[in-house]
């Protein structure tokens, strides 16, 4: 590849779009994924996504019920002082949403992509977005241990592994993205 294509390819990058990034089927102009401000609209779109019975058991987040997620995300997420919370968008449908909040003395990523947009390179351009967003270094993340695909998006952006923590009887993997990431 020559140089003012690698330029041109890591321009698309930083919009959202590249290599890989059409829909299986699809063969017009790859994907645009985007960031942008929740809206309330979107808050029915992550509650669906959070009951998926796969992305739960991946993740092994146990799905709220509906009074306890919508109260969880106006009153902490929405409305904590210091969380960075994007929608991610694919062509202008919600795909899912990327966090980043403080508890105690560190910096916690945190994200989810519904089932729909698993595999497409969606969760690789959303992250790589949002940590241009989101400076703060060192950045942790905790993934399930078996919640492959998760852990390899993380240290395909750089994070590594620097331990495990326990959430009730799951282990989970302690990443980090350092300074200088």
């Amino acid at each position: 590849m020559s140089a003012p294509e690698r330029k041109q390819g890591q321009e698309r990058e930083r919009e959202g779009e590249g290599e890989g990034a059409s829909a299986p089927g699809r063969t017009d102009a790859p994907e645009r994924v985007r960031l942008r401000e929740v809206v309330p609209a979107d808050l029915e779109v992550f509650f669906a996504q959070e009951h998926d019975p796969e992305a739960a058991r991946r993740s092994r987040f146990p799905p709220r019920e509906r009074e306890a997620f919508m109260r969880h995300w106006t009153t902490r997420v929405l409305a904590g002082p210091d969380v960075l919370v994007r929608a991610i968008t694919v062509d202008g449908e919600v795909a899912g949403n990327l966090v980043a909040w403080t508890d105690g003395d560190r910096r916690w990523l945190g994200y989810w992509l519904g089932r729909a947009f698993w595999g497409r390179g969606v969760g690789t351009r959303a992250l790589a977005l949002f940590l241009e967003q989101e400076t703060t270094r060192p950045l942790y993340a905790d993934p399930h241990e078996e919640n492959t695909g998760s852990v390899r998006l993380l240290e395909k952006h750089g994070f590594r592994r620097a331990g495990t923590v326990r959430h009730d009887t799951d282990t989970h993997l302690l990443l980090v993205l350092g300074a200088g990431s």
